[in-house]
């Protein structure tokens, strides 16, 4: 596994259909090392604190292996590093082998896998089309969030090791799937409520999930 980009940007005024936005969703590859926080990355900062950042979205990593996928889907486009609006360009993890809570080191940085990507209508700021957003979060590769559990450096070129597997193996993909098209697979949605690195917001979705479908069956 291998880290194939850092990207980062500052927030920045465009206009989108009609209007003004703030975005820090532009990326750009980065040659040097690059310092991570727990907040984010050196250099990057994110526009919306209300629904981006934070400890369990300080840093968003995209697998390289999905822009083939893409190319091919949006062959008008040029698809950079960083397209995505990801910090990292990832090599080797894909989010059905991903679990929340595992953990990687990179460089001398140490990070834990929270969430999938959800996307907003940045993403469609970013490509330039609405149909964008439907079509991220439907094709399943979401990409997924990391906290920072140790802060240090890392650059293009380092190796990716997984120091610690999350016991419950509830994956990245299984947590992108009960928030779109599978909403009613009970069993996993009660190991997803056991997932410690999860974020509250989610369990907390999740748990209204269970109790509409609890008392759809009682009453069936």
């Amino acid at each position: 596994m291998k880290l194939l980009s850092v990207n980062v940007s500052l927030p920045q005024e465009v206009s989108w259909r009609g209007r003004t936005v703030t975005t820090g969703i532009f990326k750009r590859p980065v040659a040097t090392r690059v310092i991570v926080r727990t907040l984010n990355l050196e250099g990057d900062r994110q526009a919306d604190l209300r629904v981006h950042g934070g400890p369990s979205k300080a840093v968003y990593a995209y697998p390289s292996e999905h822009y083939p996928f893409w190319r091919h889907e949006l062959p008008e486009m040029e698809l950079p590093w960083g397209m995505f609006g990801e910090n990292l360009t990832t090599a080797g993890l894909l989010e059905n082998k991903v679990n929340i809570g595992d953990r990687f080191r990179i460089g001398s940085v140490e990070l834990i896998v929270t969430q999938p990507r959800m996307p907003c209508y940045k993403l469609g700021v970013r490509f330039g089309r609405k149909d964008i957003v439907k079509r991220f979060l439907y094709s399943g590769r979401t990409g997924f969030y990391f906290a920072v559990e140790r802060e240090g450096d890392l650059g293009a070129g380092d190796s990716i090791t997984r120091i610690a597997r999350d016991k419950h193996e509830v994956t990245v993909a299984d947590i992108a799937r009960l928030s779109t098209y599978d909403k009613s697979d009970l069993s996993m949605l009660r190991r997803a409520l056991l997932l410690e690195a999860l974020p509250d917001v989610w369990r907390e979705y999740f748990r209204e999930r269970i109790a509409k479908l609890e008392t759809q069956t009682l009453s069936a």
